[in-house]
This record gives structure tokens, C-alpha cells and sequence, in this order.
């Protein structure tokens, strides 16, 4: 039997749909409790520095009632360092981030940052958060996570999704040799961004993964057959692709 394969699903864009008119709804924390309960394993939620989705209500309200791990995505800036602290949650992502982007673009350059970030990175295990760092799948990047001290990676699947014909067949082989060799160096391997019901069982059967976060796909098809159903659609086409891969 394969490894069971996590689902984290990111309720960010629950909060853009609600701050673009104001008001308490649609509720983010009701989103990620209906996520636990269809089958999510734990909730991703980015607060950037723009506050344009989550916000810092949200986070404390998350923590506040979660029963499952709280991974709290973050820029690597003393604010985001300090709120992180304060709220100590079961994991923290670092992505990333600029003002003037729609989502994350790309992985973390930890390669050209490891003084910093082992700084930074320390900090945050020192208050109890397990580290990762959002990353291509680039094994100069995943040496450099082991340098800095992270102990997850998360590889950025975007370029896989958006990819065509050979061109996605190619992305796919990258993102299984960079699962084989964080593996290999001890890193705890992630991977996520842009993943939908069509791209997801490829990914779903690198073995050497062990979570997937998911978001955007399944706040916007939940406006069709409802989150609920969303949720568990996407974690049965997950374990279906790791049972094929253990055939």
C-alpha cells in the first residue's frame, strides 16, 4: 500500500471573494472547518503584506479554532516574523511575494539568501513552527533548504500545470527528480500551486511527496458542485493516483 498522500487546502481565496464587497461573508474559517470535515488533512492561508485576502483576524480565528495544523504562508519579513511568533502556528511557509503580483510567481531563491534565511529560519523553529520554504524544483534550492536549517520544502507545481504536451511531461519528470533527491538529503517534500482535478494524479504519484496544497482550483469549482464535494473529489483522485503508482 503507498504512502497516504496529505491534502492542505488554502482558503485565501474564500477571503478575496468576501473582501471584494466588504462585509463577513463568505466566512474563511467556516470554509477551512468544511475543508477538515471532506476530507482536508490540514489548512494553508497566506497573510501578505497587502492583507488583499487573509487577514490577521482570520489567522487568529484559524488558530483559535482549527483542529487540524495551521500552515501559515509568509513573506520572510520581521512583521510576518513577529505575527508568526505571537500565533505559533503548526507550520510556517516561506514564498515569495511582490506587491504588485496576482498569486506567488515562483519559488524562494534560498540559494542566493542562506545567511539570512538560516537567521530567520531559526527564529521560527525556536518558536515551535516547523519551517518550509516554497521553492522550484531546482536541486541547488533544496541544498540550500537543508543549509538553512528548513526541513520541508514545497516544490512550485505552477509551471507543471500551465505547461503543455511534452513541455508538462518534461515539468513532471523535473518535479519527480527534485522529490527523489530532497528525499535523499532528508528534506520532507511538499509540493503545490495551480493543481487541478486534470494535473493532479501525475503529481499525486511521485512517491516521494507527502502533501499537497491545494487552493484556488477548489474555491473556484466549489462555486459549481459546492466545496464539500470539491474537497473529496480531488482527495480521491489523489489516493487513486498513489494506489495506481503502488500497483
Amino acid at each position: 500500500m503507498a504512502a497516504y498522500l496529505r491534502l492542505g487546502v488554502n482558503i485565501d481565496h474564500v477571503a478575496t471573494i468576501r473582501n471584494a464587497r466588504g462585509g463577513a461573508a463568505p466566512d474563511p474559517l467556516r470554509a477551512a472547518q468544511l475543508a477538515v470535515s471532506a476530507g482536508a488533512d490540514g489548512i494553508t492561508a497566506h497573510l501578505r503584506e497587502d492583507r488583499r485576502h487573509i487577514r490577521d483576524a482570520d489567522m487568529e480565528r484559524l488558530m483559535a479554532a482549527l483542529t487540524v495544523p495551521l500552515n501559515f504562508e509568509m513573506a520572510a519579513t520581521a512583521e510576518m516574523a513577529a505575527i508568526a511568533t505571537r500565533l505559533r502556528p503548526h507550520a510556517a511557509c516561506l514564498v515569495p511575494e511582490k506587491r504588485e503580483e496576482r498569486t506567488t510567481e515562483g519559488g524562494l531563491d534560498v540559494a542566493g539568501n542562506i545567511p539570512a534565511l538560516r537567521d530567520y529560519c531559526a527564529s521560527l523553529a525556536a518558536a515551535g513552527m516547523r519551517v518550509s520554504l516554497f521553492v522550484e524544483a531546482d536541486p541547488r534550492q533544496l541544498d540550500a533548504a537543508v543549509a538553512v536549517g528548513a526541513p520541508v520544502v514545497e516544490l512550485h507545481t505552477g509551471t507543471y500545470c500551465e505547461a503543455e504536451g511534452e513541455a508538462r511531461g518534461r515539468e513532471l519528470a523535473r518535479l519527480a527528480a527534485a522529490s527523489r533527491h530532497g528525499a535523499a538529503i532528508g528534506l520532507e517534500v511538499h509540493a503545490g500551486h495551480g493543481l487541478a482535478f486534470d494535473t493532479v494524479g501525475p503529481v499525486a504519484a511521485i512517491p516521494e511527496l507527502a502533501e499537497l496544497n491545494i487552493g484556488h482550483f477548489l474555491i473556484g469549482e466549489a462555486v459549481f458542485q459546492g466545496l464539500g464535494p470539491a474537497i473529496a473529489e480531488m482527495r480521491r483522485l489523489m489516493d487513486a493516483a498513489r494506489a495506481r503508482q503502488a500497483a
